[in-house]
């Protein structure tokens, strides 16, 4: 029963390895994840809707609130993401559901939780990630703070919640009794952040922009190559720093007291930056890859998405797939992830039409034997 972001993340978690995840959706409207379209086609719905079936109810009418309790019976996991209150307003709160399936696990998906002071408040991802501190630290410290150009939050929030639901579905399954998982987009967001909390309890500093440079390791950032591509670099380990200095021809870097260590190199990162700079900038991002790569410091390309359609690591394990579908032949999108070796997740049906299921759903419903 969820709409947008977060809920369907979470669910094609699940459905990818298995789960009968039903779409319970508006008659004639549907989920609101449809109507985010690009170039005229629903690509965010064709993404995160696949493996799942569409069920069209109005949960106005009495014979279709039947037909979703009569599906509660049967279900392991509800998820909704209705403002706090919405769902006991319509008569399916937890107490009512528990009743009807005392295994049922409740996700309810919220912009603040279920309680405190802001529960009834708009709750979109974009003011999550403005309150959390994320967009404080997101972009250069000469901008204007940075949003992240797309559904961080719920992003986070979803694959974190499909953490969580799993964990309460393995205990109801062991004691017969399902729960309430209270799920933010909030808090798991914040929670890749919270070391700055921690940072100004013991020290009373914030962090601040740092751009592609990291306050707490050096070198660290994207380098411009000559042809004007891009690489990326991290030297977080002190030997893949001191590996860094010897394959730009700078070993007297090594005992310099800038750079000897990563205090150092943090605190005088910006000469540093470009002293390597300076080494890239004078060749292309081909001839890059293979200097470091050859002297095993992590380095990598900047690529856009279409490059990485091509890329070796992208084809050699099969990181993007192309799957059927009715409006465009075929469709590409991520490859199901994590990986398991004995028990894969697979594809099973494309996004469905809105309601493409409802009968097909509700004549399972009828033909199980009464309880």
């Amino acid at each position: 029963m969820s709409r947008l972001v977060a809920g369907n993340m979470l669910s094609a978690c699940l459905a990818d390895f298995g789960a009968d995840v039903i779409k319970v959706e508006r008659p004639g409207h549907g989920d609101d994840l449809r109507n985010w379209r690009e170039a005229g086609h629903d690509i965010y719905w064709k993404v995160y809707g696949r493996n799942k079936r569409s069920v069209a109810l109005d949960l106005k009418a009495g014979e279709d609130l039947q037909a979703l309790k009569d599906l509660v019976k049967h279900t392991q996991i509800l998820v909704e993401n209705f403002v706090p209150g919405a769902l006991e307003k319509m008569g399916l709160g937890p107490d009512v559901l528990h009743a009807i399936n005392p295994a049922l696990v409740i996700v309810r998906i919220s912009g603040w939780g279920q309680t405190g002071p802001m529960s009834q408040h708009p709750g979109f991802g974009t003011l999550v990630e403005g309150m959390s501190g994320f967009a404080e630290l997101n972009g250069f410290p000469d901008k204007p703070p940075a949003l992240p150009p797309l559904a961080l939050a719920d992003m986070i929030a979803g694959m974190q919640g499909a953490a969580g639901t799993l964990t309460a579905l393995r205990v109801a399954e062991r004691t017969g009794r399902g729960q309430v998982v209270d799920l933010s987009l909030f808090e798991p967001i914040f929670s890749t952040i919270a070391s700055q909390a921690t940072k100004y309890m013991a020290t009373g500093e914030l962090t601040s922009r740092t751009g592609n440079e990291s306050s707490h390791t050096a070198p660290r950032n994207l380098y411009r190559c000559s042809d004007g591509k891009f690489v990326s670099m991290s030297g977080s380990m002190q030997v893949m720093a001191m590996r860094i200095f010897d394959t730009i021809g700078r070993p007297e870097l090594k005992t310099d007291p800038k750079f000897a260590d990563n205090d150092a190199r943090v605190q005088n990162r910006a000469e540093l930056d470009g002293i390597i700079g300076s080494f890239i900038g004078q060749r292309t991002q081909d001839e890059n890859l293979a200097i470091f790569e050859a002297a095993q410091v992590t380095v990598g390309p900047v690529l856009t998405v279409a490059d990485l359609l091509d890329h070796p690591y992208s084809t050699g394990r099969e990181v993007i797939v192309t799957l059927p579908d009715d409006a465009l032949g075929r469709v590409a999108m991520h490859n199901i992830s994590p990986r398991l070796d004995q028990t894969p997740g697979r594809f099973r049906r494309p996004a469905p039409r809105l309601g493409e299921h409802t009968q097909e759903v509700l004549d399972e419903l009828r033909d199980r034997p009464s309880e």
